[in-house]
């Protein structure tokens, strides 16, 4: 898998985790980005994903690594072991570079494309080198650019870490989502959402490392408060962007999740944090059709 293609699933959702159950007795420590559900016969672990971070973030919790060798199946937004580089360039080539002759400047208007053309210009960007390529693209982009300058690297995110384990131990790993419909879910956005897509990434990006430092620490200790604060109210000022790339999607992903607690094997679901925040997130859906996710706690060691 390319370092695009990843980055491409990372910009889908914020990256981490809040919790709106409740918290599991059983345990001693501090909060963790994760949940616990009770099949019939089996456990199923919700994780909110971190999707890029640096060496230095390493390791992560040990309570993640507990539930992973706990768990026969993993599932993840898309299936990380089966995807193919060569496909992903082509798919990103047929859905975000424009054709026939058209650019970004026309796609966002003079007046939005001089706001995007600022804002590169004070991160280092060239905006030539997004000519061709769509604003959700040019978002993508931008992101990869920033996130790599400054350390963040899929490689070393938790669903590369996964991966490569169960890779060695054999575990299969499915996914909810194939990358084309997680591409299309950008690619059939409005104009209008996706010109507020690139200016909010661009925007953004001028203090990236410091709010995901920030986001990272609240990811470790479950501060509710702040990733709701900050993460989810901040999505939910583009109602389009927010219904397509988060509640839609976790609409669908309750449904595959009610099936699963009628299964034998036990599952680790890992998943990018803004599905699993407020009231529209997976664990509240979850709980309005009887199902109950406790949030697990990292053990003091």
């Amino acid at each position: 898998m390319t370092t695009r293609s990843a980055l491409l699933k990372c910009f889908l959702t914020i990256c981490l985790l809040t919790a709106t159950g409740n918290a599991a007795p059983q345990h001693s420590g501090h909060p963790i980005s994760m949940w616990q559900i009770n099949g019939a016969s089996n456990q199923i672990f919700l994780l909110g994903s971190v999707h890029v971070l640096r060496a230095q973030d390493h390791p992560i919790p040990s309570a993640i690594e507990e539930a992973y060798e706990d768990a026969e199946i993993l599932i993840m937004e898309v299936d990380m072991d089966d995807l193919d580089p060569i496909a992903m360039a082509g798919l990103v080539n047929e859905l975000g570079v424009i054709k026939d002759g058209g650019s970004l400047q026309e796609f966002m208007g003079s007046q939005l494309y001089d706001e995007a053309a600022d804002y590169a210009s004070q991160l280092n960007i060239p905006i030539a080198m997004l000519t061709q390529t769509e604003p959700w693209l040019a978002a993508v982009t931008v992101e990869q650019m920033v996130l790599l300058r400054i350390g963040f690297n899929p490689q070393y995110g938790i669903e590369f870490h996964l991966t490569a384990k169960a890779g060695d131990d054999n575990k299969k790993i499915l996914g909810f989502e194939t990358a084309r419909e997680q591409l299309e879910f950008l690619d059939r956005l409005s104009l209008p959402a996706q010109r507020s897509l690139l200016i909010q990434t661009l925007r953004e990006s001028l203090n990236i490392e410091e709010q995901l430092n920030l986001v990272i620490d609240a990811w470790r200790h479950g501060d509710i408060g702040f990733l709701e604060a900050n993460l989810l109210a901040e999505m939910q000022k583009y109602p389009e962007l927010y219904q397509t790339l988060v509640v839609d999607r976790n609409e669908a992903w309750v449904e595959q999740i009610r099936n699963l607690t009628k299964e034998e094997d036990d599952y680790l679901i890992v998943v990018g944090a803004l599905h699993l925040v407020g009231e529209d997130g997976v664990p509240a859906l979850l709980s309005e059709i009887g199902i109950t996710a406790d949030q697990l706690q990292q053990p003091d060691r």
